[in-house]
């Protein structure tokens, strides 16, 4: 076995819901539960083929990706990922964590292009220079552009559109739900977020959803729709821009509403950098496929918004 399949053999060996019921867990304590795996198991690891020695560092250098602003850093995780996902997708126990992974493949190979874009005719660099939001937001036009719509999608959007139109939410923006879960009601996220729209428990419950072993409303698709689109306008009526709301979405309103406050700020290209490197990632991501989706640009739902309101 590959140090790549150590998260998954700590999945397998462990119940999902353990993950997802618990509020507070997010992507460092699953690395940090990896960690103490290895330590305490680290014969049977040794017994499946896996490098202890390797399997540690790799957990290591995850875990400080995973904490970090600088997106070049995820390009560095790529190759993991790729691994990771084809065993993930064999167990039935894991396949929901697979859906999940699957919708953000694209953010390591697009972290990997614009590293290699900011290196070309350089050399002795130590560390680049962030990419700006204008470079990521045109990275992602281009890798969109020849993106079909998932199959699956074709069955979901009509009613979510409604929905989201009763909420008073431009209906362009169940697209999130692309970025999100690639349309799988069941994609499931080591962080404890479930369904279509990814909700987190806490937010789920806040949103009036039953969240539990036995019954859990995050995968159902209506439900959870309604719930977003609510979460959507909420975060819209607070920050007052789609490309706020969305980061807000992605990296919690606290964080957000935070970092404008600290830095004086009103846009989203103006904390950009201090956001994780996921939501850095997550608002262009969006914004890219609304426009090819539906042509329009995230500036022009601001006004449609407005005008639903009235």
């Amino acid at each position: 076995m590959r140090p790549f399949s150590l998260i998954a053999v700590c999945m397998l060996w462990c119940s999902p819901s353990a993950f997802a019921q618990e509020e507070a867990f997010d992507a460092d304590e699953l690395l940090g539960f990896a960690q103490e795996f290895i330590e305490e198991n680290g014969a049977v690891l040794d017994f499946l083929g896996v490098d202890v020695e390797v399997a540690n560092k790799l957990v290591n250098d995850l875990q400080t990706q995973f904490q970090g602003t600088y997106v070049y850093d995820l390009s560095a995780s790529r190759d993991a990922a790729r691994e990771l996902l084809p065993i993930l997708q064999q167990f039935e126990e894991t396949q929901d964590y697979a859906a999940w992974l699957q919708s953000r493949l694209d953010y390591f190979d697009v972290a990997e292009q614009l590293q290699k874009q900011a290196t070309v005719g350089k050399t002795n660099v130590t560390r680049l220079p962030s990419p700006t939001p204008q470079t990521q937001r045109r990275a992602w036009v281009t890798v969109v552009e020849q993106r079909p719509v998932p199959a699956v999608a074709n069955k979901y959007i009509l009613p979510l559109k409604k929905i989201f139109t009763e909420e008073r939410v431009p209906p362009q923006l169940v697209w999130v739900a692309e970025v999100e879960s690639s349309f799988n009601p069941k994609a499931r996220s080591p962080a404890g977020a479930v369904g279509l729209f990814q909700l987190m428990p806490a937010t789920a419950r806040s949103l009036d959803l039953s969240v539990g072993v036995l019954r859990d409303e995050r995968t159902n698709p209506e439900k959870s729709g309604r719930a977003a689109a609510k979460y959507l306008r909420y975060l819209h009526d607070r920050f007052a821009d789609w490309r706020l709301a969305l980061a807000a979405y992605n990296a919690g309103e606290g964080r957000v509403g935070g970092l404008l406050k600290r830095h004086n700020a009103k846009t989203f290209d103006e904390i950009a950098h201090w956001l994780p490197s996921e939501t850095q990632m997550y608002v262009p991501k969006v914004e890219a496929l609304v426009k090819k989706r539906e042509g329009m640009n995230l500036a022009d739902l601001r006004s449609q918004t407005r005008t639903n309101r009235d």
